[in-house]
């Protein structure tokens, strides 16, 4: 499932810096749905981050990166463990949640 996963975020992404809102769309209902079919299976920071919508920090997650930037939450790095001082929340093209971007805003 994380390879759906990742896939489709990236389509998710492509399609944001090209603003086609079809694509955004049908990419956020496929998240959300392996989101709901995988919650019990996928890594808990995985879920973290398809949950807050933080989606740019999934791919790095999916992709193994270990210096994932903390955001608002003060949370953790991916599976290397926390971050530096200093690390900022921005995420890559604007999307994540409370930088702007694509998410839910309001109280979770």
């Amino acid at each position: 499932m994380e390879t759906q996963i990742k896939e489709s975020l990236i389509s998710l992404l492509a399609g944001i810096k090209a603003a086609d809102g079809t694509t955004i769309a049908a990419e956020m209902v496929k998240l959300d749905d392996y989101l709901a079919r995988g919650r019990g299976v996928l890594h808990p920071q995985l879920v973290h981050f398809l949950e807050n919508r933080s989606y740019a920090k999934a791919v790095m997650f999916l992709g193994g990166e270990s210096d994932i930037p903390v955001g608002v939450c003060g949370g953790r790095a991916g599976r290397g463990g926390p971050t530096g001082a200093g690390a900022g929340g921005v995420t890559t093209g604007g999307v994540g949640s409370g930088n702007g971007g694509v998410g839910r805003s309001g109280g979770r």
